[in-house]
């Protein structure tokens, strides 16, 4: 699903006004303290640094005092002496005060020296504790600014981990808009009445209704679920709150329940509002799956969750939307009435559908006049709107390489190859045997398609490899079906044993190119017997397979197990089936025997035909044969065995 053309330009969006800058002078703060720091310890050191200081021995300090040197000394009561000399230089020294030398004070004296006694402090003076308390004190008030800001900035303390990490999109701020989306009519109108309810919720109440308290979006990838959301936020006039379900989940227990409890703060703080959790399955899942107790993380947060949508506190104005690819993971106390009372399908797009998302895709492309979305979108069963887009995309993709502005329907045709098979592989070159066997593989699954009564008509056949395929069978459906008869099973498996069949009429022997072709036809062969309760031996029992329902080969629940008796059964009709389907298809095309050597030598020439070409190679055989034509999905059917639906 996508977005349909607008009229006209789209609106400008109305910016947020930002927060006030903060004030020049805060920039300066850091630096500055920092400054003064290494002022304050370095300083001291600098001071004493600058003038010269001489440390004598005892010894030496009475030489200077006998040669008439010394000018003056200071004394204190611990035996330290510091004085200067008559030359100026500062010296110090330390009196042996344990040998009792008095004479000390009488050679002074002789020698006409200065002498000042002093006391020593049994402390530190008051500016040398403050020189060496204010780094650690500047360093705490630095860390205490920065952890308040933190705390404005991410509103939740350290590191703001409780906080809801929800975007919140205002009721002014114009966006996507449900006449933007193409398609799911249906889905819309469900949705829309969430966003009526929120606009005149008293409509309701003159009726005695009550809106939904949720709304759950369930179908498979990139079918626009998170689309429809954003214009749900176009839509409605009231505050649309925006958050992930891996949002709530954290490492450090109970975060996740904190994040919850203030999402939803924040939605009645702005009620009438809305709340989008978009992959819900990721804070949403079954709880004690595995043996998990209650108070492991994911559980106390979709316990909050619950707690919040429905529980003692029953808030008005609040709707839930909520979108998922697995809702049979899904806890029940979440889906029940009360919580999520809509559970909205979004499923994959049909014909005319495909047909709008196209004409959306393709509004601001240049088209050549021989595209006709119709045919592309015939074309394209089982495409989501993600599919769709990226098909327009790498068909202009082409046309750059070409060197053009302009898409072509070869373009397009040559995005779905590459989309369906893989990239085209031209310099992957075959054997001439190799080239011979892959142009008959590939006859054989045509001339079946045609020869079958309920088959898909032949759009395309080519033996140039692309990806994993050294060619490719390419059928087009007239319409597009939803059930699918027995009939139209059986022939669907004869077109893919065709190319096998080809080979054992041709080379009378197989080769690994039909590897694929045997696996998808085995697993169709199964779900017939399996599922669909196709089998007469088996009769009318189905056993569910264990893929989930949106997302296939993720698991689901544990499959139904029966026994070895009932399984032996259903290995035998298995096997019955595709024995029966590749004997059809080997006795048809030894009947037009003639019809396969001529379209492989087409094929062998030309590389690439289209239909045509098949109801060509009949009509040498029997003129005026026509092709029986039915209709569900398209078949894409390779040399090397890839087979894509």
């Amino acid at each position: 699903m996508s977005r349909a053309a607008k009229s006209g330009p789209p609106p400008d969006p109305i910016k947020k006004p930002e927060p006030p800058r903060p004030p020049a002078w805060r920039s300066w703060l850091l630096p500055l303290g920092l400054l003064i720091t290494m002022v304050l310890l370095f300083l001291p050191s600098i001071l004493t640094g600058s003038t010269t200081t001489q440390s004598y021995s005892y010894t030496d300090f009475l030489s200077k005092v006998d040669a008439g040197q010394v000018k003056t000394v200071d004394v204190d009561d611990k035996g330290s002496l510091s004085g200067t000399l008559k030359d100026g230089t500062q010296f110090t020294t330390q009196i042996p005060t344990a040998l009792g030398n008095s004479q000390l004070e009488q050679q002074l004296q002789t020698k006409d020296v200065q002498i000042t006694g002093k006391v020593s402090s049994s402390g530190s003076g008051w500016l040398t504790v403050l020189f060496s308390l204010l780094p650690l004190v500047l360093i705490i008030a630095f860390f205490a600014w920065t952890g308040r800001a933190a705390q404005r900035s991410l509103a939740g303390g350290l590191g703001g981990f409780g906080r809801s990490k929800a975007k919140i999109i205002e009721a002014e701020r114009p966006t996507t808009r449900f006449a933007d989306v193409a398609g799911y009519e249906g889905v819309k109108q469900e949705v829309s009445e969430v966003v009526d309810f929120l606009r005149d919720p008293a409509r309701y109440a003159a009726a005695g209704a009550k809106g939904p308290r949720g709304v759950i979006m369930v179908g498979p990838p990139g079918t626009g679920k998170t689309l429809l959301a954003r214009a749900v936020a176009g839509e409605a006039s009231v505050p649309f709150l925006s958050v992930t379900g891996s949002a709530f989940v954290e490492m450090f227990v109970g975060v996740g329940a904190s994040r919850v409890r203030d999402l939803f703060t924040e939605a009645r703080d702005r009620a009438p509002s809305i709340i989008f959790i978009d992959e819900i399955d990721a804070v949403g899942s079954r709880r004690g799956i595995g043996g998990i107790g209650g108070h492991d993380e994911r559980e106390q947060t979709l316990n909050q969750l619950l707690s919040e949508m429905d529980g003692f506190d029953q808030s008005s104005g609040i709707v839930v939307l909520a979108a998922t690819n697995r809702p049979e993971t899904l806890d029940p106390a979440l889906l029940r009435p009360g919580r999520f009372d809509r559970q909205v399908t979004v499923p994959l797009p049909n014909q005319a559908e495909r047909a709008a998302i196209l004409g959306v895709h393709v509004a601001n492309k240049h088209l050549a006049p021989d595209v006709d979305l119709e045919v592309i979108a015939r074309g394209t069963p089982g495409f989501s709107g993600a599919d769709l887009a990226n098909l327009v995309n790498e068909g202009a993709i082409n046309a750059v390489r070409a060197a053009r502005t302009t898409i072509t329907a070869a373009d397009l045709g040559a995005a779905r190859d590459r989309v369906l098979l893989g990239r085209r592989e031209t310099s992957n070159a075959l054997l001439p045997e190799e080239r011979h066997s892959v142009a008959v593989h590939e006859s054989g699954h045509a001339l079946v398609a045609a020869l079958c009564e309920h088959a898909d008509p032949v759009a395309k056949v080519t033996i140039l490899p692309a990806g994993m395929a050294l060619g490719a069978t390419e059928q087009l459906p007239e319409a597009e079906r939803h059930l699918y008869s027995e009939a139209y099973l059986n022939d669907l498996l004869a077109v893919r044993l065709g190319g096998r069949a080809a080979e054992l009429v041709v080379f009378e022997q197989g080769s690994t190119g039909a590897a694929n072709d045997l696996s998808g036809a085995t697993d169709l062969a199964t779900k017939m017997v399996t599922e669909f309760g196709l089998s007469p031996e088996l009769g009318p029992i189905g056993y569910p397979a264990g893929d989930a329902m949106y997302l296939p080969g993720a698991p689901k629940e544990a499959m139904h197990r029966y026994s070895e008796e009932t399984q032996r059964i259903v290995d035998q009709e298995v096997a019955r089936l595709l024995r029966e389907a590749e004997a059809r298809a080997v006795r048809l095309l030894r009947d037009h025997r003639d019809a396969l050597e001529w379209l492989a030598g087409q094929l062998m020439e030309h590389e690439t035909v289209d239909g045509g070409a098949v109801l060509e190679a009949l009509r040498h055989e029997t003129p005026g044969l026509g092709v029986r034509r039915g209709a569900p999905a398209v078949l894409v059917a390779d040399s090397s065995g890839n087979t894509t639906a």
